[in-house]
Parts: C-alpha cells; structure tokens; sequence
C-alpha cells in the first residue's frame, strides 16, 4: 500500500474563491499585518510571506502601485523592490542559514505568474539538497514549518534592519 501525504491547507488555493479586485493590492489594506503575513511596508513596497511557498522563507515584496508591466514601474518603485530584495536575502542568510537564493519576476500568465496584474518579485532561500525526493515521487514539497512560525521568526529582523 502506497502511504498517502496530506497537504489540505493547498485547497483554499487551489479550490478557494477568487478575490473580485487585485490580492496584491489588498492585502495591505488588511492592516492587520500578522494576519497578513507583511513582514515589512516601506514607503513604496511592502515585504509579505508567500501563503503557498515553495519553501520556508518564500518572501514577495510587492509594489503598492497597481502595475502589471515591469517596464512601467517608476524609478523609486524600481529601486526600493530591489533594496528590499537585498535586504530579503541578507535577513534569510543570516537568520535561516539559506545558501542560495531564486529570485525573480513572473511576468504574465505565459510566464507562470499566478497574480500577472500586479507586478512583485520572488525571494526563496534555498539550501544545498533541500530538493527531496517528495516533489519527484509525489509532486508533494514538505515545509517543515508553519508560516506563522516562520512569520514570527522573521518579523524582528525586518524591523530591526530599519530601525
């Protein structure tokens, strides 16, 4: 008999309902930052974990201008979405021990961009053999922490790099 691994909380994307208006534009309206998993807002961009990560630490960091061309984002809006990438993957390799980073841009559905009207860029840590064998046998990744966890683990960090 085949064990069976459980991922439920999947559904409420996969299956869940479809925000009417732009996820990436409400999510810091929520201003219940915990609830929101926004790690840091700054001036022009905001940092927010991945609800659906491909791995612990899975960070966004978000414009708040509504925008789905990256060749239409203002100088400043281009200049803080990579500061606060350099920070992402300073705090990650510091506090998470990550060796290795994919960061990058889905730009369009054709490019796999889940949300392709707002434009946000990607931040995953990586560590040296942290891909298992569970995505090749099951299309299953394994997270060894809740997000919230994580989230509690690396709000400090974001707050104190500013401060």
């Amino acid at each position: 008999m085949t064990p069976t691994l459980w991922a439920p909380w999947r559904m409420t994307y996969i299956g869940g309902p479809r925000s009417e208006g732009c996820l990436l534009c409400d999510i810091p309206r929520e201003r219940n930052d915990v609830v929101s998993l926004i790690l840091h807002r700054g001036p022009r961009t905001y940092v927010v974990m991945n609800r659906y990560p491909y791995n612990n630490g899975h960070l966004m960091i978000v414009p708040y201008r509504h925008c789905a061309d990256l060749e239409r984002l203002s100088a400043e809006d281009s200049l803080e979405l990579m500061q606060e990438s350099q920070r992402a993957t300073r705090i990650l390799h510091r506090e998470f021990g990550a060796e290795g980073f994919n960061v990058g841009f889905n730009l369009g559905k054709a490019a796999g961009a889940g949300i392709a009207e707002h434009v946000h860029v990607h931040v995953v840590p990586r560590w040296v053999g942290d891909t298992n064998f569970m995505p090749v046998l099951a299309d299953t990744k394994v997270m060894p922490d809740y997000l919230e966890a994580t989230y509690e683990k690396l709000v400090p960090f974001f707050r104190e790099e500013r401060e």
